[in-house]
């Protein structure tokens, strides 16, 4: 039997929806990450039925809090940027999860073969799919769940 994505997903992952506010997403990554758990860094945006609807991850929201012209100011020494960071972040916290998700959603079917999965994570530039079946998401392929499932095959340990 060829694997899928069946035979490599997490089935117990966190989601949020798109009106939960960004502090609430980041207590969400803090408290999926505690002792023996998976760490989080991006979770599936799901409606009221469970149809992913877009992806947060942690880069989006530290896109968020970055300053457009951060790039400027690291250069200007004569610009006080005291307290900038608590100030954006206070602002940050209300931000809805819809304003900053990515809305293109690539996902998955379960019987989506092993390879198709490493080929779109490559292409796309994403390290975790959303495996989709009739239209709700039941589980997630993480990218590193899938070198560590290789992870035997590759060393030469197989046998």
């Amino acid at each position: 039997m060829e694997p899928t994505a069946r035979n490599i997903m997490v089935s117990e992952f966190r989601t949020i929806s798109p009106s939960a506010t960004v502090a609430e997403a980041v207590k969400a990554f803090k408290e999926a990450g505690g002792p023996g758990e998976r760490r989080v860094f991006g979770m599936v945006v799901v409606d009221g039925e469970g149809k992913p609807i877009g992806m947060l991850s942690m880069y989006d929201i530290l896109l968020l809090l970055r300053p457009k012209h951060i790039h400027i100011w690291a250069d200007m020494t004569d610009i006080d940027i005291t307290g900038i960071i608590d100030r954006v972040c206070e602002k940050a916290r209300s931000v809805k999860v819809q304003d900053i998700m990515t809305p293109e959603v690539i996902t998955v079917s379960p019987d989506t073969h092993l390879f198709a999965i490493l080929d779109i994570m490559i292409k796309k530039h994403v390290r975790r799919l959303p495996v989709v079946e009739r239209g709700r998401t039941i589980g997630i392929v993480y990218i590193s769940d899938l070198f560590y499932f290789l992870y035997d095959k590759l060393a030469g340990e197989d046998a």
